[in-house]
Protein backbone atom coordinates (compact mmCIF):
# COMPACT_ATOMS: atom_id res chain seq x y z
CA UNK A 1 0.00 0.00 0.00
CA UNK A 2 2.93 2.41 0.22
CA UNK A 3 4.54 2.80 -2.74
CA UNK A 4 0.10 2.95 -4.19
CA UNK A 5 0.18 5.99 -1.86
CA UNK A 6 3.07 7.42 -3.03
CA UNK A 7 2.10 6.89 -6.51
CA UNK A 8 -1.41 8.72 -5.92
CA UNK A 9 0.24 11.48 -3.68
CA UNK A 10 3.11 12.09 -6.59
CA UNK A 11 0.25 11.51 -9.65
CA UNK A 12 -2.57 12.48 -8.49
CA UNK A 13 -3.92 14.67 -5.49
CA UNK A 14 -3.31 11.85 -2.34
CA UNK A 15 -6.01 8.77 -2.61
CA UNK A 16 -8.74 7.89 -0.16
CA UNK A 17 -9.03 4.29 1.88
CA UNK A 18 -11.18 2.47 -0.62
CA UNK A 19 -9.07 3.53 -3.10
CA UNK A 20 -5.67 2.51 -1.38
CA UNK A 21 -7.14 -0.90 -0.52
CA UNK A 22 -8.48 -1.61 -4.11
CA UNK A 23 -4.71 -0.61 -5.05
CA UNK A 24 -3.18 -2.78 -2.93
CA UNK A 25 -4.86 -6.05 -5.29
CA UNK A 26 -2.82 -4.72 -8.14
CA UNK A 27 0.71 -4.43 -9.24
CA UNK A 28 2.35 -0.78 -9.38
CA UNK A 29 2.48 -1.36 -13.48
CA UNK A 30 -1.85 -1.29 -12.99
CA UNK A 31 -1.92 1.85 -10.91
CA UNK A 32 0.74 3.46 -13.32
CA UNK A 33 -1.83 2.54 -16.29
CA UNK A 34 -4.59 3.21 -14.49
CA UNK A 35 -3.02 6.86 -13.68
CA UNK A 36 -1.76 7.19 -16.92
CA UNK A 37 -4.51 5.93 -19.21
CA UNK A 38 -7.97 7.67 -19.70
CA UNK A 39 -9.32 4.47 -21.52
CA UNK A 40 -8.18 2.83 -18.07
CA UNK A 41 -11.13 4.81 -16.34
CA UNK A 42 -14.46 3.59 -16.64
CA UNK A 43 -16.29 6.28 -19.23
CA UNK A 44 -19.42 6.96 -17.72
CA UNK A 45 -17.50 8.34 -14.91
CA UNK A 46 -15.83 10.55 -16.91
CA UNK A 47 -18.99 11.50 -18.42
CA UNK A 48 -20.81 12.03 -15.59
CA UNK A 49 -17.66 13.97 -13.86
CA UNK A 50 -17.74 16.37 -17.34
CA UNK A 51 -21.53 16.69 -17.22
CA UNK A 52 -21.17 18.38 -13.33
CA UNK A 53 -18.19 20.17 -14.36
CA UNK A 54 -19.86 21.61 -17.24
CA UNK A 55 -22.10 23.18 -15.25
CA UNK A 56 -19.85 24.49 -12.75
CA UNK A 57 -17.39 26.27 -15.57
CA UNK A 58 -20.66 27.95 -17.67
CA UNK A 59 -21.26 29.37 -14.26
CA UNK A 60 -17.86 30.70 -13.67
CA UNK A 61 -17.56 32.08 -17.36
CA UNK A 62 -21.15 33.65 -16.86
CA UNK A 63 -19.95 36.08 -13.94
CA UNK A 64 -16.81 37.46 -16.00
CA UNK A 65 -14.88 36.91 -12.85
CA UNK A 66 -11.56 34.68 -13.05
CA UNK A 67 -12.06 34.01 -9.21
CA UNK A 68 -15.19 31.70 -10.03
CA UNK A 69 -13.41 29.94 -12.39
CA UNK A 70 -10.80 29.04 -9.52
CA UNK A 71 -13.74 26.96 -8.03
CA UNK A 72 -14.79 25.22 -10.96
CA UNK A 73 -11.13 24.13 -11.52
CA UNK A 74 -10.44 23.00 -7.80
CA UNK A 75 -13.98 21.07 -7.93
CA UNK A 76 -12.03 19.10 -11.07
CA UNK A 77 -8.90 18.32 -8.97
CA UNK A 78 -11.30 17.04 -6.13
CA UNK A 79 -13.52 14.79 -8.04
CA UNK A 80 -12.21 14.08 -11.12
CA UNK A 81 -11.74 9.99 -11.96
CA UNK A 82 -8.47 11.18 -13.92
CA UNK A 83 -6.43 13.07 -11.00
CA UNK A 84 -3.33 12.69 -13.17
CA UNK A 85 -4.49 15.30 -15.67
CA UNK A 86 -5.83 17.76 -13.75
CA UNK A 87 -2.18 17.68 -11.79
CA UNK A 88 -0.70 17.66 -14.64
CA UNK A 89 -2.83 21.16 -16.36
CA UNK A 90 -1.62 22.30 -12.47
CA UNK A 91 2.37 22.12 -13.84
CA UNK A 92 1.71 23.58 -17.26
CA UNK A 93 -0.24 26.58 -15.96
CA UNK A 94 2.93 27.22 -13.35
CA UNK A 95 5.25 26.50 -16.27
CA UNK A 96 3.78 28.41 -19.20
CA UNK A 97 2.22 31.24 -16.28
CA UNK A 98 -0.87 33.58 -17.42
CA UNK A 99 -1.87 35.63 -14.55
CA UNK A 100 -5.43 37.04 -14.82
CA UNK A 101 -4.75 40.09 -13.59
CA UNK A 102 -3.17 41.20 -16.19
CA UNK A 103 -5.58 39.43 -18.35
CA UNK A 104 -8.64 39.95 -16.91
CA UNK A 105 -11.09 38.22 -19.11
CA UNK A 106 -12.39 35.32 -17.79
CA UNK A 107 -12.99 33.61 -20.85
CA UNK A 108 -9.60 33.44 -22.35
CA UNK A 109 -8.48 32.41 -19.27
CA UNK A 110 -11.14 29.20 -19.18
CA UNK A 111 -9.83 28.74 -22.76
CA UNK A 112 -6.01 28.62 -22.04
CA UNK A 113 -6.91 26.06 -19.15
CA UNK A 114 -8.14 24.01 -21.32
CA UNK A 115 -5.56 24.16 -23.93
CA UNK A 116 -3.19 22.85 -21.14
CA UNK A 117 -5.59 20.11 -20.26
CA UNK A 118 -5.87 19.10 -23.71
CA UNK A 119 -2.38 18.32 -24.26
CA UNK A 120 -1.51 17.83 -20.39
CA UNK A 121 -0.02 14.10 -21.36
CA UNK A 122 -0.24 14.51 -25.06
CA UNK A 123 1.75 16.84 -27.77
CA UNK A 124 4.09 19.30 -26.12
CA UNK A 125 4.89 20.34 -29.49
CA UNK A 126 0.92 21.41 -29.86
CA UNK A 127 0.74 22.72 -26.48
CA UNK A 128 3.50 25.32 -27.30
CA UNK A 129 1.98 26.08 -30.98
CA UNK A 130 -1.36 26.63 -29.02
CA UNK A 131 -0.15 28.82 -26.29
CA UNK A 132 2.27 30.96 -28.78
CA UNK A 133 -1.39 32.02 -30.06
CA UNK A 134 -3.07 31.92 -27.57
CA UNK A 135 -5.21 34.78 -26.49
CA UNK A 136 -4.30 35.01 -23.18
CA UNK A 137 -0.29 34.20 -23.39
CA UNK A 138 -0.22 37.18 -25.83
CA UNK A 139 -1.99 40.15 -23.61
CA UNK A 140 0.09 38.72 -20.73
CA UNK A 141 3.12 39.07 -22.74
CA UNK A 142 2.33 41.96 -24.66
CA UNK A 143 2.89 40.62 -27.59
CA UNK A 144 -0.31 42.00 -28.89
CA UNK A 145 1.50 45.09 -29.55
CA UNK A 146 4.30 43.38 -31.16
CA UNK A 147 4.56 45.54 -34.69
CA UNK A 148 7.09 45.21 -37.10
CA UNK A 149 8.34 48.85 -36.19
CA UNK A 150 9.07 47.66 -33.05
CA UNK A 151 9.56 44.32 -32.53
CA UNK A 152 8.60 43.23 -28.55
CA UNK A 153 10.89 40.31 -27.14
CA UNK A 154 8.92 39.17 -24.15
CA UNK A 155 7.44 36.36 -25.81
CA UNK A 156 10.26 35.25 -27.89
CA UNK A 157 12.35 35.31 -24.73
CA UNK A 158 10.15 33.57 -22.28
CA UNK A 159 9.22 31.00 -25.50
CA UNK A 160 13.24 29.91 -24.94
CA UNK A 161 13.86 30.64 -21.25
CA UNK A 162 11.23 29.93 -19.70
CA UNK A 163 9.13 27.75 -21.93
CA UNK A 164 11.64 25.40 -24.32
CA UNK A 165 15.11 25.66 -23.79
CA UNK A 166 16.35 27.37 -20.26
CA UNK A 167 19.20 29.69 -19.64
CA UNK A 168 22.18 29.55 -21.82
CA UNK A 169 20.94 28.15 -24.48
CA UNK A 170 20.54 30.94 -26.74
CA UNK A 171 21.88 34.49 -26.64
CA UNK A 172 20.24 38.52 -27.13
CA UNK A 173 20.55 38.00 -31.02
CA UNK A 174 17.94 34.61 -30.71
CA UNK A 175 15.59 36.61 -28.84
CA UNK A 176 15.73 40.01 -31.57
CA UNK A 177 15.52 37.48 -34.31
CA UNK A 178 12.55 35.56 -33.04
CA UNK A 179 10.74 38.48 -31.49
CA UNK A 180 10.41 39.50 -35.55
CA UNK A 181 9.35 36.38 -36.63
CA UNK A 182 6.14 37.34 -34.15
CA UNK A 183 5.56 40.49 -35.73
CA UNK A 184 1.84 40.76 -36.72
CA UNK A 185 0.29 38.31 -34.24
CA UNK A 186 -2.29 39.83 -32.50
CA UNK A 187 -5.97 39.22 -31.25
CA UNK A 188 -9.53 40.14 -32.91
CA UNK A 189 -12.91 39.63 -31.01
CA UNK A 190 -10.85 37.00 -28.20
CA UNK A 191 -9.65 35.41 -31.15
CA UNK A 192 -5.80 35.10 -32.50
CA UNK A 193 -5.64 36.94 -35.90
CA UNK A 194 -2.45 37.61 -38.09
CA UNK A 195 -1.87 41.14 -39.17
CA UNK A 196 0.00 40.62 -42.30
CA UNK A 197 0.75 44.61 -42.72
CA UNK A 198 2.24 44.86 -39.49
CA UNK A 199 4.63 41.44 -39.85
CA UNK A 200 8.04 42.33 -40.35
CA UNK A 201 9.25 40.40 -43.33
CA UNK A 202 12.41 40.74 -44.02
CA UNK A 203 14.91 37.97 -43.53
CA UNK A 204 15.99 36.40 -39.87
CA UNK A 205 18.29 34.30 -38.64
CA UNK A 206 17.77 32.18 -35.05
CA UNK A 207 20.33 29.65 -33.95
CA UNK A 208 22.31 30.47 -36.78
CA UNK A 209 19.58 29.21 -39.32
CA UNK A 210 17.40 31.38 -41.60
CA UNK A 211 13.34 31.44 -40.12
CA UNK A 212 10.73 33.66 -41.92
CA UNK A 213 7.00 32.89 -40.20
CA UNK A 214 6.32 32.62 -36.70
CA UNK A 215 4.67 28.95 -36.77
CA UNK A 216 8.15 27.95 -38.55
CA UNK A 217 10.43 29.56 -35.38
CA UNK A 218 8.09 27.78 -32.73
CA UNK A 219 9.37 24.55 -34.77
CA UNK A 220 12.90 25.79 -34.89
CA UNK A 221 12.96 26.23 -30.80
CA UNK A 222 10.85 22.98 -30.64
CA UNK A 223 14.06 21.14 -32.62
CA UNK A 224 16.88 22.81 -30.50
CA UNK A 225 18.70 19.92 -29.02
CA UNK A 226 18.00 21.19 -25.49
CA UNK A 227 14.53 21.04 -25.27
CA UNK A 228 14.39 17.28 -24.38
CA UNK A 229 16.30 17.80 -21.43
CA UNK A 230 14.73 20.69 -20.51
CA UNK A 231 11.41 19.54 -20.34
CA UNK A 232 12.31 16.45 -19.02
CA UNK A 233 14.12 17.90 -16.08
CA UNK A 234 11.13 19.59 -15.22
CA UNK A 235 9.05 16.41 -14.98
CA UNK A 236 11.92 14.62 -13.06
CA UNK A 237 11.55 17.72 -10.70
CA UNK A 238 7.34 17.59 -10.61
CA UNK A 239 7.15 13.86 -9.56
CA UNK A 240 10.34 12.41 -8.10
CA UNK A 241 12.12 15.51 -6.03
CA UNK A 242 12.16 19.05 -5.18
CA UNK A 243 16.38 18.53 -4.45
CA UNK A 244 19.17 17.67 -5.73
CA UNK A 245 19.06 19.21 -9.49
CA UNK A 246 19.11 16.07 -11.50
CA UNK A 247 22.56 15.65 -13.59
CA UNK A 248 22.39 15.40 -17.20
CA UNK A 249 23.28 11.70 -17.41
CA UNK A 250 20.77 11.13 -15.33
CA UNK A 251 18.12 13.00 -17.77
CA UNK A 252 19.91 11.33 -20.90
CA UNK A 253 17.65 8.35 -21.74
CA UNK A 254 13.96 10.15 -20.48
CA UNK A 255 15.20 12.73 -23.15
CA UNK A 256 16.61 10.17 -25.71
CA UNK A 257 13.01 8.70 -24.79
CA UNK A 258 10.95 12.05 -25.34
CA UNK A 259 12.73 12.99 -28.81
CA UNK A 260 11.96 9.73 -30.44
CA UNK A 261 8.47 10.06 -29.33
CA UNK A 262 8.45 13.22 -31.07
CA UNK A 263 7.63 15.33 -28.11
CA UNK A 264 4.70 13.19 -26.81
CA UNK A 265 4.36 13.42 -23.00
CA UNK A 266 2.74 10.46 -21.89
CA UNK A 267 5.30 7.59 -22.28
CA UNK A 268 7.96 9.69 -20.40
CA UNK A 269 5.55 10.47 -17.48
CA UNK A 270 4.81 6.50 -17.45
CA UNK A 271 8.66 6.10 -17.54
CA UNK A 272 9.48 8.45 -14.48
CA UNK A 273 6.58 7.10 -12.44
CA UNK A 274 7.49 3.44 -13.11
CA UNK A 275 11.53 3.78 -12.09
CA UNK A 276 13.48 2.41 -9.42
CA UNK A 277 14.27 5.66 -8.29
CA UNK A 278 11.16 6.62 -7.97
CA UNK A 279 9.69 3.82 -6.85
CA UNK A 280 12.56 3.55 -4.50
CA UNK A 281 12.57 4.59 -0.73
CA UNK A 282 14.93 7.67 -2.24
CA UNK A 283 12.27 9.16 -3.23
CA UNK A 284 9.80 9.70 -0.51
CA UNK A 285 9.38 12.45 1.46
CA UNK A 286 11.45 14.62 -1.23
CA UNK A 287 8.58 16.40 -2.67
CA UNK A 288 7.16 20.19 -0.56
CA UNK A 289 3.38 19.93 -1.47
CA UNK A 290 2.16 23.06 -3.12
CA UNK A 291 -0.74 24.46 -1.03
CA UNK A 292 -3.07 23.63 -3.94
CA UNK A 293 -1.80 19.71 -3.75
CA UNK A 294 -1.92 19.71 0.66
CA UNK A 295 -5.41 20.98 0.62
CA UNK A 296 -7.08 18.97 -2.69
CA UNK A 297 -5.22 15.87 -1.37
CA UNK A 298 -6.03 16.18 2.58
CA UNK A 299 -10.36 16.31 1.29
CA UNK A 300 -9.44 13.41 -1.51
CA UNK A 301 -7.77 11.58 0.96
CA UNK A 302 -11.27 11.72 3.72
CA UNK A 303 -13.51 11.81 0.54
CA UNK A 304 -14.13 15.68 2.01
CA UNK A 305 -16.45 18.46 0.16
CA UNK A 306 -16.25 22.16 1.18
CA UNK A 307 -16.92 25.66 0.10
CA UNK A 308 -15.10 26.26 -2.83
CA UNK A 309 -15.06 30.06 -2.67
CA UNK A 310 -13.79 30.12 0.65
CA UNK A 311 -10.83 27.56 -0.19
CA UNK A 312 -9.92 29.42 -3.35
CA UNK A 313 -9.60 32.35 -1.03
CA UNK A 314 -7.54 30.42 1.58
CA UNK A 315 -5.56 29.20 -1.26
CA UNK A 316 -4.61 32.36 -2.07
CA UNK A 317 -3.82 33.81 1.54
CA UNK A 318 -1.24 31.05 1.31
CA UNK A 319 0.29 32.05 -1.68
CA UNK A 320 -1.02 29.88 -4.44
CA UNK A 321 -4.07 31.36 -5.99
CA UNK A 322 -5.44 29.66 -8.72
CA UNK A 323 -4.99 31.58 -12.61
CA UNK A 324 -3.00 34.26 -10.56
CA UNK A 325 0.55 32.71 -10.69
CA UNK A 326 3.14 35.47 -9.14
CA UNK A 327 5.21 36.46 -12.37
CA UNK A 328 5.69 34.65 -15.84
CA UNK A 329 8.06 31.90 -13.94
CA UNK A 330 5.10 30.93 -12.15
CA UNK A 331 5.59 29.71 -8.45
CA UNK A 332 9.22 28.42 -7.44
CA UNK A 333 7.86 25.55 -5.19
CA UNK A 334 10.02 23.14 -3.24
CA UNK A 335 11.29 24.98 -0.56
CA UNK A 336 10.05 27.98 -1.14
CA UNK A 337 6.22 26.84 -0.63
CA UNK A 338 7.26 26.35 3.59
CA UNK A 339 8.70 28.66 6.02
CA UNK A 340 7.73 30.20 9.29
CA UNK A 341 4.96 32.39 7.95
CA UNK A 342 3.39 30.18 5.54
CA UNK A 343 3.27 26.81 7.82
CA UNK A 344 1.09 29.61 10.23
CA UNK A 345 -1.09 30.23 6.86
CA UNK A 346 -1.01 26.42 5.72
CA UNK A 347 -2.01 25.33 9.66
CA UNK A 348 -5.06 28.10 9.60
CA UNK A 349 -5.89 26.80 6.11
CA UNK A 350 -6.40 23.27 7.39
CA UNK A 351 -8.28 24.48 10.96
CA UNK A 352 -10.58 26.62 9.04
CA UNK A 353 -11.47 24.32 6.25
CA UNK A 354 -12.41 21.29 8.59
CA UNK A 355 -14.40 23.82 10.91
CA UNK A 356 -16.26 25.61 8.05
CA UNK A 357 -19.82 24.69 7.97
CA UNK A 358 -20.06 23.38 4.71
CA UNK A 359 -17.22 20.54 4.64
CA UNK A 360 -18.68 16.92 5.03
CA UNK A 361 -16.49 13.65 4.74
CA UNK A 362 -18.37 11.54 2.30
CA UNK A 363 -21.65 13.45 3.15
CA UNK A 364 -21.18 12.74 6.69
CA UNK A 365 -19.38 14.52 9.87
CA UNK A 366 -15.96 13.82 10.78
CA UNK A 367 -16.40 11.23 13.66
CA UNK A 368 -19.24 9.59 12.10
CA UNK A 369 -16.75 9.06 8.79
CA UNK A 370 -13.94 8.21 10.75
CA UNK A 371 -15.85 5.36 12.98
CA UNK A 372 -16.87 3.90 9.65
CA UNK A 373 -13.43 3.41 9.07
CA UNK A 374 -12.55 2.22 12.18
CA UNK A 375 -10.26 5.09 13.08
CA UNK A 376 -12.52 6.51 15.88
CA UNK A 377 -9.83 6.04 18.35
CA UNK A 378 -6.78 8.38 18.66
CA UNK A 379 -4.23 5.82 18.53
CA UNK A 380 -6.26 4.47 15.18
CA UNK A 381 -6.79 7.72 13.48
CA UNK A 382 -3.13 8.78 14.17
CA UNK A 383 -2.34 5.61 12.03
CA UNK A 384 -5.30 5.69 9.64
CA UNK A 385 -4.09 9.71 8.30
CA UNK A 386 -0.71 8.30 8.62
CA UNK A 387 -1.01 5.36 5.95
CA UNK A 388 -3.63 7.99 3.58
CA UNK A 389 -1.95 11.19 3.72
CA UNK A 390 1.29 11.50 5.32
CA UNK A 391 4.94 10.52 3.64
CA UNK A 392 6.49 9.62 6.81
CA UNK A 393 5.57 8.57 9.71
CA UNK A 394 6.13 10.67 12.93
CA UNK A 395 8.58 9.45 15.37
CA UNK A 396 7.56 8.45 18.94
CA UNK A 397 7.46 11.38 21.01
CA UNK A 398 5.77 13.28 18.78
CA UNK A 399 3.05 10.76 18.56
CA UNK A 400 2.95 10.53 22.43
CA UNK A 401 2.93 14.88 22.48
CA UNK A 402 -0.21 14.66 19.74
CA UNK A 403 -2.21 11.62 21.86
CA UNK A 404 -1.58 13.69 24.86
CA UNK A 405 -2.87 17.42 23.43
CA UNK A 406 -6.20 15.47 22.20
CA UNK A 407 -6.81 13.43 25.52
CA UNK A 408 -10.32 13.29 27.09
CA UNK A 409 -11.73 15.15 23.68
CA UNK A 410 -15.31 14.18 22.13
CA UNK A 411 -14.58 11.78 19.17
CA UNK A 412 -15.54 15.62 16.82
CA UNK A 413 -13.21 18.11 18.81
CA UNK A 414 -10.50 14.88 18.62
CA UNK A 415 -10.30 14.13 14.98
CA UNK A 416 -10.83 17.96 13.77
CA UNK A 417 -7.92 18.76 16.42
CA UNK A 418 -5.57 15.82 15.98
CA UNK A 419 -5.30 17.38 12.38
CA UNK A 420 -4.91 20.82 13.08
CA UNK A 421 -2.17 19.61 15.01
CA UNK A 422 -0.89 17.79 12.57
CA UNK A 423 -1.18 20.81 9.95
CA UNK A 424 1.50 22.61 12.25
CA UNK A 425 4.01 19.76 11.53
CA UNK A 426 6.99 19.99 8.87
CA UNK A 427 5.80 16.01 7.73
CA UNK A 428 2.42 17.07 7.11
CA UNK A 429 3.73 18.71 3.71
CA UNK A 430 5.81 16.49 2.41
CA UNK A 431 4.54 14.33 -0.23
Amino acid sequence: MGRAALLYRRAGFCASTSQLTEASHSSVAKIIEHLCAPEAVDQSKIDAFEAESKVLDKAGRGSGETKQLSTWWLHRMLTSPQPLLEKMTLLWHGHFATGAEKVIDAELMYQQNQLLRTNALGDFRAMVHGISKDPAMLIYLDSVTNRKAHANENFARELMELFCLGEGNYNEADVQQLARCFTGWEIRRRQFRFNAYQHDTGVKQLFGQEVEAGEAAVDRVLDHPALPYFIVGKLFRFFVCDEPTPSRTLLEPLARQFAADNLQLAGVVRTILSSRLMLSDWSVARKIRSPVEMAVGLLRSIEGTTNLVALSEHLREVGQALFYPPNVKGWDGGRAWVNSSTLVGRANLVHQLLRHENTRFAGEALAAYLKRHGASDPQALLEWITRTYLAIPLDEPRRQQLLSAIAGKSPEQMSRELLSLLAALPQFHLA
